[in-house]
C-alpha cells in the first residue's frame, strides 16, 4: 500500500506542474532549459513510477476475479488521484487536437452556430518560444557528449514541443461558440468549458482589459478572468451566477465572466441579453 500512496502523492505533485509549465509557455513566460528539462524528468520517473504500481494493482484485482476492464479501471482510480486523471484527459484531448488543428476541424462547431476565435495574443508567443526550444535543443546536442543524456533530453524537448503545440491546437480547434439561440459556449482549448445560456445574460460589451493573474482568476466578489495573452477584451454580465468547473475538478460560481475574443465586436453582437 506504500507504494500506491507515494505513487498517488508524486502523481498529484508532478503532473499538474508539467501542465502549468505549458500554460506558461503559451503566455509567454519561458522558464530556463535546466528547469524545464527537470520537470520533464521527474513527469518521466514518475510515469515509470505509476506504471509499475499499476501493473501489480492491475495483477491483484485479476487474481481477486475481475474481467480485464474492471481490472483496469479499479487500479486506474486506486493508483492516481482523481485531478491527474482529469490533467491526462485535458492532455489526450489537446493530442487529438493536433489531427483536427491539421484537417481545420472544429470541435463542437454546428450549423448555424458563429464560432469566434480567441488565440490571437498567444499565437505569435507560441511560435516564438517553439523557436527558441528548437535552437536549444540543437545547442544541447552540441554540448552534451554523452549520447545517452542526449537522446533522453532530445525526447524531452521534443515532447515539450509536442505539448505547447497540443495546447495551442486545442485552443485553435474548440473556439468559443455563440448558437442561433443567443446562448454562448466559453471556452479555452480542453481546460476550460462553459455553456451560458441565454437567460442567464444580462449584458455584453466589449471591454479590453489588460488583468494580471493566472490563466483562470476568479475575484473575491465573484468576477471570472479568463486571461489569454494577459488581455480579455469582453465582458458578459449575468443576472445569476453560475457553476463553472476548473481543469483539476473544483467548482466555483461567477456573476460575471471576463474573457478575450479575438473579434469582440462580433461575439458581442451575436450573443442576445433576455429581455
Amino acid at each position: 500500500m506504500s507504494g500506491v500512496r507515494t505513487a498517488r502523492v508524486a502523481a498529484a505533485a508532478v503532473l499538474p506542474g508539467e501542465l502549468a509549465l505549458g500554460i506558461c509557455l503559451l503566455a509567454g513566460v519561458r522558464p530556463p532549459g535546466w528547469a524545464m528539462a527537470g520537470v520533464e524528468a521527474l513527469v518521466l520517473a514518475v510515469l515509470l513510477l505509476e506504471a509499475r504500481v499499476l501493473r501489480s494493482l492491475y495483477v491483484e484485482a485479476r487474481a481477486g476475479g475481475a474481467d480485464p476492464r474492471a481490472a483496469r479501471r479499479a487500479a486506474v482510480e486506486r493508483a492516481v488521484p482523481v485531478a491527474v486523471r482529469r490533467l491526462v484527459r485535458h492532455e489526450l484531448r489537446a493530442l487529438a487536437s493536433l489531427g483536427r488543428w491539421v484537417l481545420r476541424r472544429a470541435h463542437g462547431v454546428r450549423p448555424g452556430d458563429l464560432a469566434v476565435a480567441y488565440t490571437g495574443p498567444q499565437t505569435a508567443m507560441m511560435y516564438g518560444l517553439l523557436f527558441v526550444t528548437a535552437v536549444e535543443t540543437v545547442g544541447l546536442a552540441l554540448l552534451i557528449p554523452w549520447p545517452v543524456v542526449h537522446r533522453v533530453f532530445l525526447v524531452l524537448d521534443l515532447y515539450g514541443v509536442l505539448l505547447v503545440l497540443a495546447l495551442h491546437a486545442a485552443c485553435v480547434t474548440r473556439p468559443h461558440v455563440v448558437r442561433p439561440d443567443g446562448s454562448l459556449r466559453i471556452r479555452y482549448g480542453a481546460l476550460f468549458d462553459l455553456v451560458v445560456p441565454r437567460d442567464a445574460v444580462a449584458s455584453a460589451l466589449v471591454d479590453r482589459r489588460y488583468p494580471e493573474g493566472r490563466l483562470i482568476t476568479l475575484s473575491d466578489d465573484g468576477v471570472l478572468d479568463l486571461i489569454v495573452g494577459s488581455q480579455t477584451s469582453v465582458t458578459l454580465r449575468l443576472n445569476r451566477s453560475l457553476a463553472f468547473t476548473r481543469p483539476l475538478g473544483a467548482t466555483q460560481w461567477a456573476h460575471t465572466i471576463r474573457f478575450h475574443a479575438d473579434d469582440p465586436r462580433a461575439l458581442v453582437r451575436a450573443v442576445r441579453p433576455a429581455a
